[in-house]
């Protein structure tokens, strides 16, 4: 099948950049272990996913289904496009579900790049095209996994920064996100539709945690590199003076919250809104982005109520999720249309997927 090039038109690249640290060995050991449970201890949980009734039925801006059939089409701009089936095993779904990761951005933007962030002793075997490692030395231990996700996002900016001084022409915008999930539709789009932004982030409408960290955007000119790194290492010192009983997980997400709506006047009554905002924070330009569509996460997380938007780009496999993302990608590759392996997502529970 053809697959849409417009992408190519665009002189830049978007690299899409996880942390991956010792937190894979960690859900491996406990596939493992899983493994050698009683046969009885394994039959708790269910092997196969179950559909149950698809959210936002009768809406007219959200994905409608019957079963696994989508009965309208999402807003993605790739023609069909068919794709190889992935297998996997339990003891390897670690490693399963950085590939399905890779999977999904080398179709829905072919043209860009995947750089692991990664510790330098972790023992990858990645060898994948456009798909690089990028070792950071720091503090991978469980206790500070997310303390050195923000530490490693500031070093690597630093890196690119001093690249750029030596080539001012060779302009990547960078997109930062979580191993889990799925982007579904070209994130380009970000850049051209807002061209003045430094750096976006994810919003829903929660109080306490209104901002999620596993996606975010920044331009990759000399100025919006410079602004982003300058506002991670803000939310870096907030995130140890104040959230360091946090560090192993959400506080992040706090620190980035404290500094966003400390800025004096700042209205965050917009969080409740799926419109994307932008506003000046500390001299970065922020672009606030509804997680709705730039990270929205399968039932029993934000969006569910409502269904999934036709325009959704990527899902975030949160969590006991990831199962789901394998059964996705391999619903995806025997199909494929994007539309209907939506509507799987969609309708599947949470507990018909946990590990």
């Amino acid at each position: 099948m053809k697959m849409f090039s417009g992408w190519r038109r665009f002189a830049f690249g978007v690299l899409l950049i996880l942390l991956l640290t010792r937190l894979y060995s960690a859900v491996r050991e406990l596939s493992s272990s899983k493994m050698s449970e009683p046969h009885k201890q394994l039959n708790k949980k269910f092997d196969h996913l179950v559909l149950g009734p698809a959210a936002g039925q009768g809406l007219s801006n959200r994905l409608q289904c019957q079963g696994s059939k989508a009965l309208n089409r999402t807003h993605s701009s790739n023609d069909r496009l068919v794709v190889g089936n992935t297998s996997y095993n339990k003891m390897d779904r670690s490693m399963a579900v950085l590939n399905i990761f890779i999977n999904f951005i080398q179709v829905a933007m072919p043209q860009s790049e995947v750089i692991i962030l990664t510790d330098p002793v972790s023992d990858l075997s990645v060898h994948r095209n456009r798909v690089s490692l990028y070792p950071i030395q720091g503090e991978y231990s469980r206790d500070k996994l997310m303390l050195q996700r923000i530490r490693s996002y500031i070093t690597f900016l630093e890196t690119r920064l001093h690249k750029l001084s030596q080539n001012s022409r060779d302009i990547t915008h960078y997109i930062f996100t979580d191993s889990d999930m799925a982007v579904v539709d070209d994130l380009g789009q970000i850049f051209r539709d807002y061209p003045n932004f430094h750096m976006a982030l994810t919003f829903r409408n929660n109080k306490g945690q209104p901002l999620n960290s596993g996606f975010i955007a920044v331009r990759g000119t000399s100025d919006g590199i410079l602004r982003a790194k300058l506002f991670l290492q803000e939310v870096l010192k907030i995130y140890v003076s104040k959230y360091i009983n946090a560090s192993r997980m959400l506080g992040d997400q706090l620190a980035l919250a404290w500094v966003v709506k400390s800025k004096p006047h700042f209205d965050a009554s917009r969080f409740a809104k799926t419109i994307a905002f932008s506003d000046d924070i500390g001299g970065t330009s922020i672009l606030f982005l509804p997680c709705a569509i730039y990270n929205w996460t399968p039932p029993e997380g934000a969006g569910q109520f409502h269904g999934m938007p036709l325009n959704v780009k990527v899902v975030h496999f949160k969590g006991s999720r990831k199962r789901l993302m394998l059964e996705s990608w391999n619903f995806y590759s025997a199909t494929p249309e994007i539309a209907d392996m939506l509507c799987l997502i969609l309708g599947s529970g949470r507990t018909k997927y946990d590990f």
